[in-house]
């Protein structure tokens, strides 16, 4: 046991102490003005006893709160907790060099993802599948029934989705994840961690998914992309377009979010007559990007593209969509193809865009609007578009992943 004063809240949601060498220490579920008794396993430590709490310790509104791995900071107050995503923005700029002004971060209210990842493992006798989280630090299960994070008709699926996946855990090496997507026309279901080398789902085992399917009254159940089931194509509304999404596409957890976002861009772009939406998925970003000026959409996976242009001809009032699949790795859109471009925007993976970035820093763009789920790759692309000549105007933090570490931001470069 070891009694640690929590002096500031880490990268990844824990309690930052320090040892009497000065080394860090990690509490999670602690704050900062907190002292603790900890059990210590090297540097990392669970809370044994709040010796004196601090004023921003909240009720957690969550029962598996603590257990579950979903969620890491439900017992901190909105405003200091808001501040802090905002302050590891900042962090991250400073290690590169850069200071900006950060904008309020925008709260995406609770009850509102539309999008989850349930693990299911197989219950004691009798029980089916058990569905839920992973327990925090573990591998371990936590079957939840509640979730206050979650869109309350996702939430009430919990029990058909749980008899959804008892014909995927057939093979005792399956470990089956479902990913569930809320849309326009009911619950789009891409299930992953299937054992595949035995020869997929048996005969039965796909005939009780698609029965389950049925009567959960899902739009589509597909399995690493093969379809399943289907009863209804999954369609999303994307300002005035409405699009059919391929299996396992991607698209953001939080329309609120989403909506904080695109607005925030689309107000950089006006004036533009053309615009460069790069990492554009199914057109999160395009269609409104496309009541601006012509837009030029890239995007790797070639699924998504597809959806993107047959969703186009539907949209009313815009100006002309180019979309490509394209991989922006390994064949960035050159300076030369953005000769004409007014505004890029992008909207890159974890990893960051590098690659894309020497090209545009090439360029005679004169705005770039960078959408990122990644302080610090964010951070190492700004700095190599300010080397270039380019200013950070200003980032919108978005708290789209309410209490947990992950950080989603909006940042502005002019020429």
């Amino acid at each position: 046991m070891q009694d640690m004063m929590i002096s500031a809240i880490g990268a990844q949601g824990d309690g930052l102490a320090r040892f009497d060498d000065g080394k860090p220490a990690f509490v999670p579920l602690t704050l900062p003005g907190e002292t603790v008794r900890a059990r210590m396993e090297g540097a990392r430590g669970e809370i044994v006893e709040i010796l004196a709490a601090s004023a921003d310790r909240v009720t957690p509104p969550c029962k598996y709160f603590g257990h579950c791995g979903g969620c890491a900071l439900q017992h901190w107050a909105a405003e200091p907790y808001l501040g802090w995503k905002a302050e590891q923005i900042r962090i991250q700029l400073s290690m590169e060099g850069l200071e900006t002004e950060i904008l309020p971060t925008f709260a995406s209210p609770p009850a509102s993802r539309r999008r989850v990842a349930l693990h299911a493992r197989k219950g004691p006798k009798g029980q089916g599948a058990l569905l839920g989280f992973k327990e925090r630090r573990s591998w371990n299960l936590v079957p939840i029934d509640e979730c206050p994070v979650t869109d309350p008709r996702l939430v009430a699926a919990f029990p058909a989705l749980a008899r959804l996946a008892e014909p995927f855990l057939e093979h005792p090496k399956s470990a089956p994840t479902l990913h569930v997507t809320l849309t326009a026309t009911g619950l789009d279901i891409d299930v992953t961690g299937v054992e595949r080398k035995s020869g997929g789902l048996s005969a039965d085992a796909r005939m009780r998914a698609a029965m389950a399917a049925s009567e959960g009254d899902f739009a589509r159940v597909t399995l690493a992309g093969e379809t399943v089931y289907g009863a209804r194509q999954p369609m999303v509304k994307l300002g005035p377009a409405v699009v059919a999404l391929p299996p396992g596409s991607f698209l953001q957890a939080v329309p609120a979010a989403e909506r904080a976002m695109v607005e925030f861009a689309v107000a950089q772009a006006q004036g533009a007559s053309k615009i460069a939406d790069l990492y554009c998925g199914v057109g999160t970003f395009t269609f409104r990007l496309a009541e601006v000026g012509a837009v030029y959409a890239a995007e790797v996976s070639a699924p998504s593209i597809a959806a993107l242009k047959a969703a186009i001809g539907a949209a009313p009032g815009l100006k002309p969509i180019t979309a490509e699949a394209r991989d922006l790795v390994k064949r960035p859109t050159l300076s030369t193809e953005l000769a004409k471009t007014d505004v890029v925007v992008i909207d890159p993976p974890r990893a960051g865009a590098a690659e894309q970035t020497v090209e545009i820093a090439k360029s005679k763009v004169a705005k770039v609007v960078s959408v990122s789920c990644n302080p610090g790759t964010f951070a190492k692309d700004a700095r190599a578009l300010v080397d270039a000549g380019f200013r950070l105007e200003k980032v919108l933090p978005v708290d789209q992943f309410v209490w947990s570490p992950h950080i989603e931001l909006v940042g502005v470069f002019t020429r």
